[in-house]
């Protein structure tokens, strides 16, 4: 019984357990499916969390003519602001703007920069409105001009304006400026930044020249796509990404005066040869947004041509970003182009040409003219739509829809230690040593020094345009910590050592002062001359001499008539003409405009902390009225000295494009090409080797040129092809190797068509060359 009893009970227990282990699965399964459920249903959430493509469409179904035309609109933040305040807001105006006019976009600053703090307290009451009081509670898109830095940011790092930055030719600094750059205006709370300019700076008058990658369109177009891989590789919606928009399109660089935002006058064949790469480049890159060009092209305003803003950019280009016009320059159609009797008219040509945002922006005149021309059938609402679903789009990539206020994440991105090592960093590498007589550099210990000249104790100069103001000419915004090159000068050779004769104003008539100059010469080694060009932007820029300021060149005379050696330190945005006192300095420094750090860089150069490795990304002219770039044509270096008697002196710069000296000294191997013949798409591959023949390290910068020895359309002398860096240690040889197909070796026809013939083509590297024929 016992034993029946037990085994009764085993088969219970057996039973039991297998009906456990049957429940145990079923609550598994349970749990499982539940967890699926919950997961999928997440995931749903978070989908519809974000502003889908029909989500779009939906809301731009709901939206009035009205609401669609604001969305269009984009005005400066003075509309909100109280009349006499820089930052506090009027909230009758916000709600007006917002509320009434439904404008789509605000953009920059009132006077100078603001701190985060600030900006927190302006954004966040702007997109209070927009998405709490509106009706269909779209965000608000905000622009900045964040040029080389977050510029309008209080305590912001600023890097070395695009001319410097070219000078480097180091694409790897220029996309870490960039991304340093996105960081600092994303953590300031904004997330579309109008830059880089791509404009290929072809006229050296030109007053926005420093903000040019400098007059190769192959180096623009390199550095200009670096700037957008900084700025948006990450995707438009990480903490640390910003919208680029590449400006001006197109032919902005190059007006026929030389003066900002004036006619420029050029073949359809020479602005596809050299203006419109770079756009290009920017389209492949993936730039979301394009400004226009604010003057005009062969008599077009280019906010009024169809052929450019449609035909070419989209449907040539492929660009399906947003279009956003410049300052007013939708009414100026009518004000100063003449092409628009009425600003209405102005305005349709405007939308009908391409446009989808016009920055007014001190009125409201575009969104009720554009009302007007829909409801009267002159502009169809689905063009609206077109415009409006841009629109839409970049908020909704920017992840504006999903939070419109600064993201906890991108605050912490401000003002990190690493980045003023960045600023230093590129600084550095973009200082161009142009003359080393006797090799004054680097500066001996012990010697005395005098500096003098406008930019040697003041420090907008050193930054320029956009630097927490427009002009960059207001040192009272700017960090405490900015030193001038008299700062570092004291702190690297010691305050006794260095004396200094100008004052903090650059505009100071002392910082001119022959006599004080000479007095002070007599107790010094060496003078330290730091000329150059003052702060500016834009069309306060303007010069009407391409030369060098007589009190400056008056200034030179006075510092070499002493027979002291003398040294210039060049601060200036564009190559101002120096021919008259060059011969009497032994060494001349290019410092470009390079901003945050750059008196440390001048100083780290000066002294030889630092070996200089920049390359000029200019022609350096010799004289103001003779302005031939580096890949002129062959006639151009001729000059006809009387009949049947030709003189070769056509081209006779200051400095070649792409001049820059070492301390060190590099030795170029043998040139070598893998094929002398090649056809279809095949590639040549061009190597030679670089020694560093002196006794320190130094980087150097190697450049391939070519030129088609024979062409339908008669060809330049050369053309840069490649370029790379590297740091060459003393005593090591380094490899350079390039790759070129026959695009590479391409040119514009008569037909506006890109083509490569066939024949013979030259290759160049320092002075090595080879030959090449494509079939």
């Amino acid at each position: 019984m016992l034993i029946t009893t037990n085994l009764k009970e085993i088969c219970f227990l057996i039973l039991l357990i297998n009906h456990y282990n049957i429940m145990l699965k079923y609550i598994k399964f349970i749990l499982v499916l539940g967890m699926l459920i919950t997961g999928l249903t997440v995931e749903a959430q978070n989908n519809a969390s974000k502003f889908t493509d029909a989500d779009i469409e939906a809301l731009i179904n709901k939206m009035s003519i009205e609401e669609k035309a604001g969305q269009m609109t984009q005005v400066t933040i003075d509309m909100i602001l109280k009349e006499k305040s820089s930052t506090e807001i009027d909230e009758k105006k916000l709600r007006y703007a917002i509320k009434d006019m439904q404008v789509g976009s605000i953009l920059n600053v009132k006077w100078h920069s603001y701190d985060l703090a600030t900006w927190d307290k302006v954004l966040t009451a702007i997109q209070d409105v927009a998405t709490k009081e509106t009706r269909l509670g779209v965000p608000i898109l905000y622009g900045i001009d964040a040029i080389h830095g977050a510029n309008y940011t209080q305590n912001a790092t600023l890097f070395p304006h695009n001319i410097g930055m070219a000078a480097s030719r180091d694409r790897s600094l220029v996309k870490a400026g960039a991304q340093v750059t996105a960081k600092e205006v994303r953590a300031s709370g904004h997330r579309w930044n109008f830059d880089p300019t791509l404009g290929v700076g072809r006229q050296p008058l030109w007053a926005r020249f420093e903000e040019t990658f400098g007059e190769d369109t192959y180096l623009a177009s390199e550095l200009g796509a670096e700037v957008i891989k900084g700025y948006e590789e990450k995707g438009l919606d990480h903490h640390e990404a910003v919208a680029s928009c590449m400006k001006h399109f197109i032919g902005y660089s190059n007006p026929r005066s030389g003066k900002d935002r004036t006619p420029a006058y050029m073949s359809d064949r020479e602005l596809r040869e050299h203006y419109l790469p770079t756009f290009q480049a920017a389209v492949d890159a993936g730039t979301s947004t394009v400004m226009i060009n604010s003057g005009e092209l062969d008599g077009m305003p280019v906010h009024a041509s169809k052929y450019l803003l449609t035909d070419v950019l989209r449907n040539e280009l492929g660009f399906e970003g947003m279009v956003v016009s410049d300052w007013e320059d939708v009414i100026r159609l009518k004000l100063r182009a003449h092409v628009a009797e009425t600003h209405k008219e102005a305005v349709r040509l405007a939308v009908d040409a391409g446009l989808d945002m016009s920055m007014v922006p001190l009125d409201y005149s575009f969104r009720n003219h554009l009302i007007d021309l829909v409801k009267e059938g002159t502009i169809s609402e689905e063009r609206l739509n077109e415009s409006v679903r841009r629109i839409l789009v970049l908020k909704r990539n920017l992840g504006l829809f999903d939070n419109p206020y600064t993201e906890e994440e991108a605050r912490k991105n401000f003002n990190l230690d690493n980045y003023t090592e960045v600023a230093l960093t590129a600084a550095q590498h973009s200082m161009t040593l142009l003359k080393n007589e006797d090799q004054v550099l680097p500066m001996k210990a012990g010697q005395k020094i005098l500096l003098a000249g406008p930019a040697a104790n003041e420090f907008t100069c050193l930054h320029s345009s956009w630097s927490f103001n427009w002009q960059g000419n207001a040192a009272e915004y700017y960090p405490k910590s900015t030193e001038t090159i008299y700062d570092a000068m004291k702190q690297r050779f010691g305050a006794d050592n260095v004396s200094c004769a100008s004052t903090n104003k650059f505009e100071d008539p002392k910082n001119t002062d022959a006599a004080k100059l000479t007095k002070m010469a007599a107790d010094a080694d060496v003078i330290v001359l730091c000329l150059g060009e003052k702060a500016y932007a834009e069309s306060p820029g303007v010069i009407n001499d391409l030369t060098l300021d007589q009190e400056q060149l008056e200034l030179a005379e006075a510092a070499i008539a002493t027979g002291k050696t003398v040294i210039y330190v060049l601060v200036q945005g564009r190559p101002r003409v120096i021919n008259s006192i060059e011969a009497g300095a032994k060494g001349i420094l290019q410092a470009y405009r390079p901003s945050s750090r750059g008196a440390d860089a001048i100083v780290s150069v000066l002294s030889g902390d630092f070996n200089p490795s920049g390359k000029l990304p200019f022609t350096y002219h010799r004289n103001t009225g003779d302005i031939v770039l580096y890949d002129h044509k062959f006639a151009e270096t001729f000059t006809e000295l009387a009949p049947g008697e030709i003189g070769g002196s056509g081209f006779n710069p200051q400095w070649q494009f792409g001049h820059g000296l070492s301390y060190t000294t590099f030795e170029y191997g043998k040139m070598n090409v893998d094929k002398t013949n090649f056809s279809g798409d095949e590639k040549v591959t061009v190597t030679v080797s670089v020694t560093n023949t002196g006794d320190r390290d130094g980087h150097h910068a190697v450049e391939l040129f070519s030129r088609d020895d024979y062409a339908s359309v008669s060809p330049c002398v050369k053309r840069l092809r490649a370029f790379d860096k590297k740091l060459i240690k003393a005593g090591t040889t380094e490899s350079f190797s390039f790759t070129i197909d026959s695009d590479d070796l391409s040119f514009i026809n008569f037909k506006s068509e890109r083509i490569t013939e066939k024949g013979t083509f030259s290759l160049f590297i320092d002075d090595q060359s080879a030959s090449i024929r494509y079939e």
